[in-house]
Parts: C-alpha cells; structure tokens; sequence
C-alpha cells in the first residue's frame, strides 16, 4: 500500500515556475538540457526546477534535475522507475582485478525460481517480489548500468566515514540498476494513453510507482548477493542505496527526480565512470534544491557522438583497462565506447559544485578495480550459456 499522502484538494495556481542550475561557470551544461528546463517549467502546475551539475538531455525532459509541482507527470521520471545507487561492503583475501574479473557472474542472465532454486542469492529475497514481476530479476541492465568491485581511497570525513564502517583500503561493491522491464510497463500503459500528460489517478500510479521502487531496490541487493557469492564472499547489506528516478509527495507537492538523487539528510554515492573515481557524499540539500544531488558525472557526449568519436581515439584493449589500472568487463564493444570515460563530464567538477553551492559534503571516495557491464562473451564459459540468458533490452 502506498505510504504517500496526496494533495486533498488542488493547490491555489502560482507564479511561473523558477528553474536554478547548481553549477558553476566552469561546469560545461549543454544549452539542449537548459532548453528542457525550460520546457519543463511551463508545464502545469510546476513551481520549480532543481538542476545539477550532472545535468544533460534526455528523452523528452532533462537528466539530473528535481522538479516540484502541483501535478504529477509520469515522463518527468521516465521508464526506469526504481534505478539507483547501493553501497555493498564486502571482504576479499586478495584483490587482483584480472583474477576478479574472471569471476564475475553472467548478469545478463536472470535467476529463474526453478532453474536457479538452488542459488544462493536468493536469499536477498525477504518476502514476496514486488508485483511478482521475476523477469529480469538479478540483471544489471545496459545503458550506464554496472556492478563494480572499487577500493575506499581518500577518507574525507573520518567520523562520518566510520559510522559507516568504512576506512581507506576496504573493498565496497556499488550496484547501479532499476526496475528493469517493470517500470518500462508502467509508463507505456500510461504514455499510450496519455502521452507526456499528467497521471489522471495519481494514487493508482504511485502504486506501481512504489512497487518499481522496491524492485530496483531488491534487485540491487541481488546483483550484490551474486557477484559476492561468486567472489568468494559473504554478502551483505547495503550501507547506502538511493534511488535517483522516482517520485515524492513532500508537503502536498509532488517531487520528480529523474537522475537526481535525495539530498535530505541522506548518504549517496555520486558514480564516476569506469575509469574515474566515484564520491560517497553526505548530502543536506536544502529547498532551493528540492532536497536534491547529483547522481554521477553525466554525460556530455550523446551515445552516438561517443561511439563516432571513441572509436577514431580509443581501441578495445584501452577501454577495457583504465587509467586508473582497473578492469572493465564487457563484451558488447558499441557499449565500451558508448560508456568511455571521455563520454562524461568530470566528477571531481560535479563534487566541487555540490560542495560549493553546500549540497553535499564528501566522506570517501572510491576507485574502481573491476567494472561489470555485461559478460565477455570471449570467455567460452560463458559463450555456452548465452541460449539461457533471459532479456537483455536496456531500462
């Protein structure tokens, strides 16, 4: 049941939404993002547009923005209802990225209840499924989606840091992933009646909204309990898990994030890229925010333009191997250049505007040692299980 407490009666109309970009001069924000805003702003019943300094284009509204109205507008959130960010911390006698590497399960390849009854991640299933929707289940996804094993680096805030049982040198693993299919099917009942307009029964939506939110949730806890099994390890739970596409009723106002993560009091992890470091930050993001941070680096390039311009600067082999001397495991290599690091704008930037504008404080920062995309389809291990692999479309 939804815990939401929605608007009793229609809010009085106001004046025309205002729109703040926390970014600074030397932050690169592409005018097409601005232009969408914008665009968002106009919409009724909008009061305000929060963008972050990841912000960019995306399919119909920006990418990295909280936006506050009177009126609930399910593409605002888009179809991957549920996606975020855990922390997992896990223990490893030795972590050697190319031995690690080879280890890491098909995450393409869904747990299914009678095939995989025996696995032992299901475990991290306490309970029923949410909207017993087992497709895809324990998948990471494509697009930006990843399961990656880094090191803590820099400690920042050593009392915060502790608090959560972290010091320079442990191992974590950040799961990025959604609700898969589930959320797909939500906004398409919606779009194909309604197009980009508001959801006439607003409690209905939150209802599936929720159960996409929960499943994003406990498909991270999945992804985490198959690679730590696989590892060699117990798994664990999540320190840290935020969810950065879902919508909020706060004060009879209803808050989209889509790429924006909760702000209020909360500890995020804001993703690098897989060559980069990543920042787990203590986030205190006031209303002029709308109780938001950033969500990653952002992109600055467009998939196409990273595939054309990765594909005349970078061969394979750089992709796979970053210069931070991590592993990248993918096998679709469109998705290795797509995902570049040069495709992204540069975290530290996105940090140091968060902490400029007093959104965010960092604790730690980490460093990848092996990133997980989708299987090496080189591996012949894993070549023979492609004819059981479940979906493998992008959410």
């Amino acid at each position: 049941m939804s815990q939401h407490h929605l608007p009793r009666e229609p809010l009085p109309p106001s004046a025309p939404a205002t729109v703040t970009v926390f970014a600074s001069p030397a932050s690169w924000i592409e005018s097409d993002a601005l232009a969408q805003c914008q665009q968002v702003a106009a919409l009724d019943g909008m009061r305000h547009v929060a963008a972050m300094p990841d912000l960019h284009p995306g399919k119909g509204a920006p990418i990295g923005a909280a936006m506050a109205s009177t009126v609930l507008y399910p593409f605002l959130v888009g179809s991957d209802i549920g996606c975020g960010i855990a922390v997992f911390p896990i223990k490893l006698k030795r972590a050697v990225p190319e031995r690690l590497a080879a280890r890491f399960p098909d995450l393409d390849q869904a747990l299914d209840p009678v095939r995989d009854a025996d696995d032992p991640a299901w475990a991290a299933v306490d309970g029923d499924v949410p909207a017993g929707h087992l497709d895809g289940l324990g998948t990471v996804g494509r697009g930006n989606h990843f399961v990656e094993l880094a090191r803590v680096d820099t400690v920042f805030d050593v009392r915060h840091a502790g608090r959560l049982g972290l010091d320079a040198g442990d191992l974590v693993l950040i799961v990025h992933s959604g609700s898969r299919g589930l959320g797909e099917r939500i906004l398409r009942a919606h779009t194909e009646v309604h197009g980009a307009g508001a959801a006439p029964d607003p409690a209905a939506y939150l209802g599936m909204h929720d159960d996409a939110v929960r499943w994003g949730s406990l498909n991270r806890r999945v992804l985490a309990a198959r690679v730590a099994h696989a590892l060699g390890a117990a798994p664990t739970a999540p320190i840290v898990d935020q969810c950065h596409n879902l919508v909020e009723v706060r004060d009879g106002i209803y808050l989209h994030r889509k790429g924006a993560a909760p702000g209020d009091g909360r500890d995020v992890l804001i993703a690098g890229t897989r060559g980069t470091s990543s920042y787990l930050v203590a986030a205190h993001a006031g209303p002029e925010a709308n109780h938001s941070v950033a969500h990653g680096a952002g992109r600055k390039m467009s998939r196409a333009d990273a595939l054309r311009r990765g594909r005349a600067k970078h061969t394979v082999e750089e992709l796979r191997r970053t210069p931070v001397g991590s592993l990248v495991v993918c096998g679709d290599r469109q998705l290795l250049f797509e995902e570049a690091p040069t495709a992204y704008k540069r975290i530290e930037q996105v940090i140091a505007d968060l902490v400029e504008h007093r959104l965010a404080t960092p604790v730690v920062s980490t460093t990848p040692l092996v990133t997980y995309k989708t299987p090496d389809l080189g591996s012949a291990a894993r070549s023979e299980r492609r004819g059981h692999r479940g979906r493998r479309g992008r959410s």
